[in-house]
């Protein structure tokens, strides 16, 4: 077998291997890939889009209404699914959870793991509450075995844990590098398109998973979901970036437990606080196609340094530096000399334009030190003229804050303003006239 050597950074390749990339000049990025001739590749035949058989994908339902809304309604079948995520946050729970859904429902599964024993499993499972009944567990490495085994069973749904511990026979490199991760899923992938498997990888990000992780394998699966979160903290956000057949950026929030992960139903109440102290406003932000409610908390304090320090978490700095400035120059807040610390509650990331008011009314309400009326919303993008812009769904938004209690909305003066909403709505122009109206200076 025919093999060469490529460049992960660049796409270069060599015949030999080589310890600098003579393209890009990076080290230790040459990989042996097998080479496969055209003689070896099977004659296909081109056919018209129009006379390609058609119909609706039939989703799955997994039974946990927060999983099938990040999928985008459900399992599809012959999908091919990676999830992601640091070790150790729940990836192998989620899973063995989603096989005993499958299974209660009346179909198979077949669980392979690479890194665990059918032993260590069964004592997830008994603790989980899973009785394992329809799930056949393969304790198994090599990527021929597997298929072998999945096409005599033809399961419902195939879950590899994880594609880092698979390895082909015929490559030389070892399990986990970018060769065998990049052949393996693509192996993968073409059994699930073939067999119409739902098929399901996990794959570790580690600091080398630029390199040899999950990235390797974003462009060529159905579906990458990312688990987000401490694995310390309780809270655990399951987002979708790609999805071929659903929205894009829509997320689950689950709480992990001693039983397992529990879905939260409404994540707008974890993501607020009723504490009423200077400095918190409530924003909304709009998660794929759900909005949801996050409370913006700013702290500020004289410096002691002779650079102020700016601190954001769950915010973008860089963006939080300009909203300073905003504030600043256009509303006559003096920040220059004070500490500033921001942070969105809850451990989500917050880098929606939306938010922009949110924050900036946070950080005036911890200069002067005077509350922001409980029950308020702040809505809107903040420009560099001090002029606050429309936002998009501020129906969905206000819609979730009435839900939700809230009782007073400061959005964009050129949104147009929903009438049918049982909460006060004024609209605002600028920062200052925001500033005045929310503090009542």
């Amino acid at each position: 077998m025919k093999t060469k050597f490529v460049c992960q950074n660049c796409g270069a390749y060599s015949p030999k291997w080589l310890g600098r990339c003579p393209t890009c000049d990076e080290f230790n990025t040459m990989v042996e890939e097998a080479v496969t001739t055209a003689a070896e590749r099977p004659a296909t035949e081109p056919a018209l889009l129009a006379m390609v058989p058609y119909a609706e994908e039939k989703r799955k339902s997994i039974g946990n209404p927060e999983l099938d809304r990040v999928l985008g309604g459900g399992l599809v079948k012959g999908s091919f699914i990676l999830l992601g995520g640091d070790p150790g946050i729940g990836k192998s729970t989620l899973m063995l959870q989603i096989s005993d859904f499958i299974a209660r429902a009346g179909g198979s599964v077949l669980y392979v793991s690479g890194e665990e024993s059918a032993y260590q499993v069964r004592l997830r499972a008994e603790r989980l509450g899973i009785t394992g009944q329809a799930i056949n567990f393969l304790a198994e490495t090599g990527l021929e075995a597997i298929l072998a085994l999945a096409r005599t069973l033809k399961p419902d749904l195939m879950i590899v844990d994880s594609i880092q511990t698979v390895y082909k026979s015929n490559l030389n490199s070892a399990p986990g590098s970018v060769a065998q991760v990049r052949e393996c899923g693509s192996d993968l992938m073409r059994f699930a398109k073939e067999s119409g498997v739902t098929t399901a990888v996990i794959g570790h990000v580690t600091k080398f998973g630029l390199i040899a992780g999950p990235k390797t394998l974003e462009h060529i699966v159905d579906t990458v979901l990312y688990f987000e979160g401490d694995k310390d903290q309780q809270y655990r956000i399951l987002r979708a970036m790609k999805n071929r057949f659903g929205s894009t950026n829509e997320i689950g929030v689950f709480e992990m437990t001693p039983s397992g992960l529990k879905e939260v139903a409404n994540p707008s109440k974890l993501f607020m606080s009723e504490s009423g102290a200077s400095g918190s406003v409530i924003v909304s932000v709009i998660e794929g196609s759900r909005p949801i409610l996050v409370e913006v908390q700013a702290l500020t304090s004289p410096t002691f340094f002779n650079y102020p320090q700016r601190v954001a978490t769950g915010l973008d700095y860089k963006r939080l530096a300009m909203l300073l400035a905003v504030l600043e120059r256009r509303a006559g807040i003096n920040v220059y000399g004070l500490d500033c610390f921001v942070n969105a509650v809850g451990g989500i990331k917050v880098f929606e334009p939306s938010s922009d008011l949110g924050i900036i009314l946070a950080i005036a309400s911890s200069i002067k030190n005077r509350a922001i009326a409980k029950g308020t919303i702040a809505v809107g993008e903040v420009g560099l003229g001090g002029e606050i812009r429309p936002v998009y769904g501020l129906d969905l938004r206000l819609k979730e804050a009435e839900k939700l209690g809230l009782t007073m909305a400061l959005v964009p003066k050129k949104n147009s303003l929903p009438a049918d909403l049982n909460i006060a709505i004024t609209g605002i122009a600028d920062v200052r006239e925001a500033v005045n109206i929310a503090l009542g200076s």
